[in-house]
């Protein structure tokens, strides 16, 4: 199984992370920000991910920092279980319903970090989330995976589906491209023989 165990420890916060590639969609999340464990443990659902999460920080601050670090090591986990990516499909593509909303998500896992983020969030918060850190999680996660990962919103004006669909589409996406292809398991998914 590919697997990766991941922790970061800052003035700010505090994570350990653990991730499995081929998982039954198990989502043990706790981050102290309700809103992210959600979307965590539907992004683990589905992926087909089985990830383990533990975060503690500064949210007496802010959310910002629980969001970014745990973008930071999901971005290592995967990086780290992909090892040489040798036999991975590599892109992936979905568009996604969630009720009024229809979200597109893209991944090419390159070795190139680039966000594409064509998002209309017309909310500042849902809950107590900042929407504004949806795009933050992205970002940092893109970061560290060294992957090119576009969203675009093709309909929709509630914010809690906008970034739930984003959530969902992007790890159906990642399942695609992380999936070994059985016609070339043995192969580096690129002319250059590097990823």
């Amino acid at each position: 199984m590919r697997h990766a165990e991941v922790s970061r420890k800052t003035a700010e916060t505090d994570v350990a992370l653990v991730l499995e590639l081929e998982g039954r969609g198990a989502g043990n999340v706790d981050t102290s920000c309700g809103f992210l464990d959600h979307m965590l443990a539907l992004f683990a659902r589905h992926g087909r991910f089985d990830l383990d999460l533990m975060c503690r920080g500064d949210t007496q601050v802010d959310d910002h920092h629980i969001v970014e670090d745990v973008g930071i090591c999901l971005g290592e986990a995967f990086a780290q279980s992909l090892g040489d990516k040798r036999g991975i499909f590599r892109y992936g593509s979905v568009i996604l319903p969630m009720d009024e909303a229809l979200i597109l998500s893209s991944v090419d896992l390159s070795g190139r970090a680039y966000l594409g983020w064509e998002m209309n969030i017309l909310t500042q918060k849902v809950g107590t989330f900042d929407t504004e850190l949806a795009k933050e999680f992205w970002l940092a996660f893109t970061r560290s995976a060294a992957c090119t990962l576009h969203f675009r919103q093709l309909a929709g004006e509630n914010s809690h589906h906008i970034i739930e669909g984003a959530f969902k589409s992007a790890a159906r996406s990642l399942h695609q491209a992380v999936t070994i292809d059985p016609n070339f398991s043995d192969e580096i998914p690129s002319t250059k023989g590097v990823l």
